[in-house]
């Protein structure tokens, strides 16, 4: 996705008044801003092509998806913290990265959607069996299984090809009657960024250590101390220092 569009700024100042109606001359209070309005943001959505294998809900730090059911996709919670494993780890790409960017020009206010590169972790099958005495025939593993790989013949049990199978599981967490065992492998999370610290802009304020969400970065002493192993690369710390001191870089 790539897509750019638009809405008349006096459209736009006319529908902030009205949700501000509790402040006076709002319509005239809001023009400055969104006159000056540059907003860069980054979201995370699962699509409807979700199989329900809930492998994006085991691989979240912060516990940020609520596990997909039969009925429904997984869903992103108002916690993630954007550090985008969950888009590594998702077997069929249905989780997007999805930058978002705002800026006046003229008369409109444009909005760019655009749905970022993400570099997928290597999930590999190990095993995988059906239980002839649990299996009922009912043929849900095959409704959800993303690449076909899952047969039910007339009269028999599920039947899976294990060239086809990728191991996201998906058929494991479907099966109403827990007839699937699989024990697969999955690879590391791919480190696309860097996280810089510039001891000397550093203020030791300890805003980074206090909003971590993984106790990755502490304070000791005046110098600023990274965990490697435990940092998720989730722009939080960067976002929230008050002086710059902490920038993540692409590598």
């Amino acid at each position: 996705m790539d897509v750019t569009f638009k809405k008349k700024k006096d459209v736009l100042e006319g529908e902030v008044a009205l949700r501000s109606m509790d402040l006076e001359d709002a319509r005239e209070g809001v023009k400055g801003e969104i006159e000056n309005c540059v907003l860069e943001d980054k979201f995370i959505t699962i699509s409807p092509e979700c199989v329900r294998c809930n492998l994006c809900v085991e691989e979240c730090p912060v516990n940020a998806i609520e596990e997909s059911k039969f009925a429904r996709p997984a869903k992103i919670l108002d916690n993630c913290v954007k550090c985008e494993i969950c888009a590594q780890t998702c077997p069929v790409s249905c989780i997007h990265v999805i930058e978002s960017t705002t800026h006046v020009e003229d008369d409109d206010v444009k909005y760019h959607l655009k749905d970022l590169k993400v570099p997928h972790r290597k999930l590999r099958m190990n095993k995988i069996d059906v239980d002839p005495d649990k299996c009922d025939s009912c043929a849900t593993c095959v409704r959800f299984c993303p690449t076909g790989a899952i047969q039910v013949p007339e009269g028999g049990i599920a039947q899976i090809d294990k060239e086809a199978c990728v191991g996201c599981g998906a058929c494991v967490n479907v099966c109403p009657e827990g007839s699937i065992e699989l024990v697969r492998e999955l690879g590391p999370v791919i480190k696309t960024k860097e996280l810089l610290v510039d001891q000397d802009t550093c203020v030791q304020c300890q805003v980074c250590e206090e909003n971590c969400p993984v106790d990755a970065i502490k304070l000791e002493g005046d110098q600023v101390v990274l965990d490697p192993e435990k940092c998720i690369l989730c722009e939080v710390c960067s976002t929230k220092c008050p002086v710059g001191a902490l920038k993540l870089e692409m590598v």
